[in-house]
């Protein structure tokens, strides 16, 4: 059994094959948890249902929305936490059993897989590796021109209490911006929905305006459309199967969630309890039955940016009812809910 990338997915499906007995390989470029590409924060149940919770670093009840004419402050109807992206893949490798190969994942031929270290052989192999779909066929997506949002942010040392979060174009026309706290440190950023635009003057602008420097930043480009989850025998799972979430570029509870449905249809075929096909065409079944989900959110990320302000003024209001904004986030935590777990 081969997973290439050893983040939130590839992690997740390994947890899952734990007690299968079965001789699991991780193939990535890094150490575990070597490289932050993300704000690592998640609803706090995920992190209570996997037992991660000793990673947490702060836990977020409210948020605080920000556009140009106005500011609404709300309490959520679950709480988002922040979490230390090193510790929490420590204790997410230590529920599976598997052995960790430093190695650049460069191609796939068949059953074979090509890394800088030699070629590797397997029945069973998954793509965790990010955007990038390194073991998919056909020509590689290229940004700016492709489907895909980018995002920069900062560390810079402070404190807060609530999430925050900025609609507005002097930080990305069409886009949003943040600033999550994780103790002793805050999370500043700007992600664009438009490949073409550039955050990091915005992501340096909004740290100013919130009394920091700059420091310690990581980035990276987030797909916003589901792409095929299986492709010649093989398997995708989060960014390269395009399960990061549209609107909202939440990426690290669609990893963990479509991780561990797929890392239990892996389980069975280690079992011997269904064959390789028949995973192939469950995982694949699961995946599209999110696909309206995914597009509803797709949708929602290309109109917002169209809204006029008052628009934007009327949408933020209903925020302040209770019954619409529960309702409104307990959808979206439905879209991969910690009960899965």
């Amino acid at each position: 059994m081969l997973i290439c990338g050893a983040s939130f997915a590839g992690l997740a499906v390994a947890r899952e094959l734990a007690t299968t007995g079965a001789k699991v390989l991780i193939v990535d470029r890094y150490e575990l948890g070597e490289r932050q590409t993300s704000a690592c924060g998640i609803p706090t149940g995920w992190l209570q249902r996997l037992g991660l919770t000793a990673a947490l670093r702060q836990t977020l009840p409210e948020m605080r929305v920000h556009t140009p004419r106005r500011t609404v402050s709300f309490r959520l109807p679950w709480s988002f936490s922040t979490f230390d992206y090193r510790e929490l893949c420590g204790l997410l490798a230590a529920q599976g059993s598997f052995e960790l190969e430093l190695a650049v994942v460069q191609s796939r031929d068949g059953d074979v897989v090509s890394t800088d270290r030699g070629e590797l052989r397997a029945p069973l192999i998954v793509d965790a590796l990010g955007w990038r779909r390194v073991l998919g066929s056909g020509t590689p997506i290229q940004p700016p021109h492709a489907e895909l949002s980018r995002g920069l942010e900062v560390h810079p040392a402070g404190s807060g209490s609530e999430l925050e979060l900025w609609i507005d174009p002097r930080y990305a026309p069409a886009g949003y911006a943040w600033s999550i706290p994780a103790g002793n440190e805050v999370r500043v950023g700007v992600g664009s929905f438009d490949p073409a635009f550039h955050v990091r003057q915005s992501t340096v602008r909004l740290t100013r305006d919130l009394g920091h420097e700059p420091n310690g930043y990581q980035g990276n480009w987030i797909p916003h459309r589901l792409r095929e989850p299986t492709e010649d025998g093989i398997f995708f799972v989060g960014d390269s199967a395009g399960h990061c979430a549209p609107l909202t570029a939440e990426g690290i509870r669609p990893a963990l969630y479509f991780g561990i449905a797929l890392g239990r249809q892996l389980a069975e075929v280690l079992g011997g309890r269904q064959s390789k096909a028949m995973a192939l065409a469950a995982y694949g079944a699961f995946h599209e039955s999110h696909r309206w989900k995914y597009d509803m959110l797709l949708s929602l990320q290309r109109l917002i940016p169209r809204l006029s302000p008052r628009a934007l003024m009327l949408l933020l209001d209903s925020m302040r009812l209770r019954t619409l904004r529960d309702a409104a986030f307990n959808r979206y935590l439905r879209l991969a809910p910690p009960e899965f777990v």
